[in-house]
């Protein structure tokens, strides 16, 4: 049953980006007054129909949270550091923060509106609060992962995870710039910012699939 229950929790880190991805696909291409190269994907979940980016919020955070959790049994079996995995777990609880509490308008949605900074409400403060669990843990998950990869000798994990951090983090700086309204920057600021979740995203899924190998092999299916 534990390894059943294993499996299935690497299965969900599977889902997760796919999910995600699929979600802000979907609603920003369908959402009247929403641009995806300039909007945040946050701001799908504002308005009537903000209910689906909120449950994606919701239910993409519960589908990490597992991930964290059998990646934790697995490092912590193999006698390796459990932080990278601790830090997936804070990402998570950061994308379900981010579900309960929606965020103010940006970059002019909805309906040409944008809230400055001394307008903030709680809402949105705590949106952004929570959200940093998961822009700024995933660069430290990174880290300790590189660090998991080079001590069991996998090379090319390690340089692929350290790659997918670094320009996590350049992107993310991008980003910021461009919600920062400024000039040359904010007309891309959703572009860059759906650039910087992609890698995320794609590191999950492909550590997720990688991990899933890694205990099929150290406990083969029945």
């Amino acid at each position: 049953m534990f390894h059943v229950q294993t499996r299935k929790l690497l299965i969900s880190g599977i889902m997760a980006g796919p999910v995600f991805t699929l979600s802000w696909l979907i609603a920003g291409a369908t959402r009247a007054g929403y641009n995806p190269l300039r909007h945040p994907i946050s701001s799908l979940s504002i308005g009537h129909l903000g209910w689906t980016q909120i449950t994606t919020f919701l239910v993409v955070g519960i589908l990490l949270f597992g991930f964290a959790i059998a990646l934790m049994r697995i490092t912590k079996s193999q006698g390796v550091s459990v932080w990278g995995p601790r830090i997936i777990a804070l990402c998570a609880i950061g994308l379900i923060g981010a579900g309960f509490f929606t965020t103010d308008p940006l970059s002019g949605y909805p309906s040409g509106l944008h809230t400055l900074r001394e307008n903030r409400s709680l809402s949105g403060v705590l949106h952004d609060l929570f959200s940093a669990f998961l822009f700024i843990g995933y660069p430290f998950a990174a880290y300790k992962f590189a660090r998991i990869f080079i001590k069991k000798k996998e090379t090319g994990w390690a340089i692929y995870t350290i790659v997918s951090g670094l320009a996590f983090i350049c992107f993310f700086i991008i980003t910021s710039i461009g919600f920062a309204q400024v000039a040359g920057f904010v007309e891309y600021g959703g572009l860059f910012q759906r650039i910087t979740i992609t890698i995320l995203w794609c590191w999950m899924t492909l550590v997720a699939i990688h991990f899933l190998r890694v205990y099929d092999n150290i406990v083969p299916r029945e």
